[in-house]
């Protein structure tokens, strides 16, 4: 895991998306233009969390989000998302 200049505010989480499935079970292969959105992730950095409400994931936990969680952002030419610790359903 690299390692980023980046810290997010409150309760926000930065997120690294697991590489979408390229192909099935059953071995067929999926086109790019077919390829689903994952919806898990590892964790790379965390906000401080809110007076009232502390962030519940750290740096390096595997995580689940919702399908059109979070915000995509680019840092050093890679794709990360943003999202609300709200946003995460849990850890694997």
């Amino acid at each position: 895991m690299a390692k980023i200049n980046f810290k997010p505010n409150e309760d926000r989480v930065l997120v690294e998306p697991a590489p979408a499935e390229a192909k099935t079970a059953s071995g067929i292969i999926i086109p790019d233009t077919a390829k689903e959105k994952p919806q898990k992730g590892t964790v790379i950095a965390v906000g401080e969390g809110l007076k009232d409400k502390p962030v519940t994931v750290k740096v390096g936990d595997s995580i689940l989000y919702g399908k059109y969680s979070g915000t995509e952002i680019s840092i050093d030419g890679k794709e990360y998302l943003i999202m609300r610790n709200s946003d995460i359903f849990g850890i694997i």
